[in-house]
């Protein structure tokens, strides 16, 4: 029977945890002996009697390295990596392009490290898709939080005393989270205009109630899993200047832009920004790899010609029970890939295991991840 151990976040502000009482009833039900850490879930409303009564050991940090599984959320310190067991199964997102020291200790701790944003967007990986499950929650909060914020109602409202026109949201990446920030700002009542390079975005935009902002251009860009490929320098002028027309009246833009592995494409220049008016915010999802806005700070909110700039890299997280919940469930159905019976079998000619497969026996197997520790990246 393997052990699967489940440790408290160390990350600043991280308020989720990779496995919910209702997953560890379902983990323990295929054969897996799980080990909490005590007051893992704590942030997320989950408390160790509850993990307990689900069938799992409450215990201390120290038992991670008696574990053959480890599932967590945010990518561990080296310190951490130095307590895992040579041969450890770690699943957790990694974001290898910024913790460049922490893969290089998991490959020299010969941990086999399944990095959740690298699970390949195909139909039978979709129940482990932890970057849609994730975006899911962050496109919604980011209406929530501009909303909050904008001194401005989103519907339009008709008074006695006067009309107040919608606010308009302009949302910069139709992918998971930009559709669910679609569809939550047009619940509300603002209107939303939409920028995405792929083709396919044009028609969803549409079936949401968004309007889409077309950039001409001569191909399809859509890349590898359903991300945008990198366009050239003449492309992006073009789409940063229909953009900033767009932006003139925009009172909220959201970006959402993201690619795997990489730093974040650069939508929205200083310049963008001062093109909106007095007292609109931005949310940029995108903060922790540089973000979306030049001017956004993974500091904290940043004012700008009267445009407040915020950093929406960790909204999931202000949402810890729903987000633990998702994301508990990405992991059970990793899990249940890998140790069907409580035994577990790292195949590593499955595609899914394959694909999110970032270090192993020692070697980095992501490509583009080991380009940059050899300095071969950019």
């Amino acid at each position: 029977m393997a052990r699967l151990f489940v440790p408290r976040e160390s990350a600043e502000g991280e308020r989720r945890v990779a496995a919910t009482p209702a997953s560890v009833r379902k983990l323990v039900g295929s054969g897996l002996a799980v080990q909490v850490e005590g007051g893992a879930g704590r942030h997320a409303h989950f408390e160790d009697a509850a993990y307990v009564d689900a069938g799992a050991e409450i215990v201390d940090g120290g038992a991670v390295g008696e574990a053959q599984l480890v599932a967590r959320v945010m990518p561990p310190t080296v310190d951490e990596v130095a307590a895992l067991a040579s041969g450890t199964i770690l699943l957790s997102f990694t974001a290898p392009h910024r913790h460049l020291d922490v893969v290089e200790a998991l490959a020299e701790r010969q941990v086999s490290t399944l990095a959740m944003e690298l699970v390949p967007r195909i139909s039978r990986a979709q129940s482990i898709d932890a970057l849609s499950s994730q975006a899911n929650i962050a496109g919604y909060r980011a209406v929530i939080t501009a909303a909050y914020e904008l001194d401005k109602y989103f519907p339009l409202f008709m008074t006695a005393a006067g009309t107040i026109r919608p606010a308009t949201v302009v949302v910069l990446g139709a992918g998971v989270a930009g559709l669910q920030a679609v569809a939550t700002a047009r619940r509300i009542g603002a209107v939303v205009k939409v920028s995405d390079i792929r083709a396919a975005a044009k028609e969803e935009v549409a079936s949401l109630g968004g309007t889409f902002i077309d950039v001409p251009q001569d191909e399809d860009l859509t890349g590898e899993g359903g991300y945008a490929k990198e366009v050239d320098e003449d492309f992006l002028t073009r789409q940063r200047r229909i953009l900033t027309e767009n932006l003139e009246g925009a009172h909220a833009a959201i970006t959402t832009a993201a690619i795997p592995g990489r730093p974040a494409p650069r939508l929205m220049t200083a310049e963008m920004v001062e093109a909106m008016p007095a007292g609109a915010v931005v949310i940029d999802l995108a903060a922790a790899d540089g973000g979306n806005c030049e001017l956004t700070s993974i500091e904290g909110m940043v004012e700008h010609g009267g445009v407040r700039v915020f950093p929406g890299h960790n909204l999931p997280s202000t949402m810890p029970a729903e987000a633990s919940t998702l994301y508990a469930n990405n992991i059970t159905s990793f899990l249940a890939l890998l140790a069907p019976e409580g035994e577990v079998t790292l195949d590593l000619d499955d595609e899914v295991v394959a694909g999110a497969l970032l270090t192993h026996a020692g070697e980095i197997l992501h490509e583009r991840t080991a380009d940059l520790v050899r300095g071969d990246g950019s």
